[in-house]
């Protein structure tokens, strides 16, 4: 059974392109991302727990938000030199942009809230899926004497 390091794995180096390929943060050998628009509660791999309490999901809700309204900020700014002649235009931009984004952004938010969790504080791992995997290491040690 293959041994999944977590004290070296928290470097934000480690960490980008595990939140761009929407892999677990903690392993990185698994999606998060169990269908579309529906992240998985835990990992099958290392156990790490995504949806951990009630109420998680406001922090990847909120990443999505900001994300979103940095994005429509920097294209509105783009967009300055336009504005005067094709005011219009701009807003049907930042208007499609604005309903488009999130949606688009919606498993990376999930992802980016999940890797800034894990690096502040380790995600907390599923207690029966660490016993399982302590179980299955005993069977390969064998008999203690």
């Amino acid at each position: 059974m293959r041994e999944i390091k977590t004290s070296r794995e928290r470097r934000p180096l480690r960490l980008l392109p595990r939140f761009v390929g929407l892999r677990c943060p903690v392993c990185g050998l698994s999606s998060i991302v169990q269908r579309p628009f529906k992240i998985k509660d835990q990992c099958p791999v290392c156990g790490a727990l995504f949806k951990r309490e009630e109420g998680f999901f406001v922090g990847a809700i909120s990443v999505n938000v900001v994300t979103t309204e940095l994005v429509i900020l920097a294209v509105y700014l783009a967009c300055l030199p336009w504005i005067g002649s094709y005011y219009q235009q701009v807003l049907v931009i930042l208007f499609t942009l604005a309903l488009l984004f999130p949606v688009a952004f919606y498993h990376h938010s999930w992802s980016l809230w999940l890797c800034l969790d894990h690096f502040v504080e380790t995600l907390p791992r599923d207690a029966a899926h660490v016993a399982g995997q302590v179980a299955s290491e005993n069977k390969e040690i064998g008999p203690q004497t």
